[in-house]
């Protein structure tokens, strides 16, 4: 099991803004089809100053990683950017309940499949 590629650059996090949103109780989740021709899956992770200080975010951070790393290889969008963003509940929600949670989350959030190269004409 390979873990995801992680976005780093405020531009990625920005555009998958603009995909689809899905909320969870311990976090919300964001999904967006890249259009690059690659078929990696990335993800990304944000806690905002609200949550708690630098220790808090950061231990909420770690599990959601490793959701992440259990549940994407086999449930995420390929081609795709996973954005979640911490909430409050993560971090006293089980883990267990979490992960599934997040796959609910990537079901509910299911991207069109693109149309293949001959299907266009």
């Amino acid at each position: 099991m390979r873990a995801p590629e992680t976005i780093r650059q405020r531009r990625d996090f920005l555009a998958a803004n603009q995909g689809r949103r899905v909320p969870s109780a311990g976090f919300v989740l964001l999904v967006r089809q890249r259009e690059d021709g690659s078929d990696t899956m990335r993800a990304g992770y944000t806690v905002t100053k609200k949550v708690g200080n630098s220790v808090i975010r950061n231990r909420l951070k770690r599990r959601l990683r490793e959701i992440v790393l259990l549940t994407l290889p086999a449930h995420g969008h390929s081609g795709a950017d996973h954005v979640l963003i911490g909430r409050d509940a993560g971090l006293t929600r089980d883990f267990a309940q979490l992960r599934t949670d997040l796959e609910k989350a990537l079901a509910k959030a299911h991207l069109p499949l693109k149309p293949k190269e001959t299907d266009r004409k």
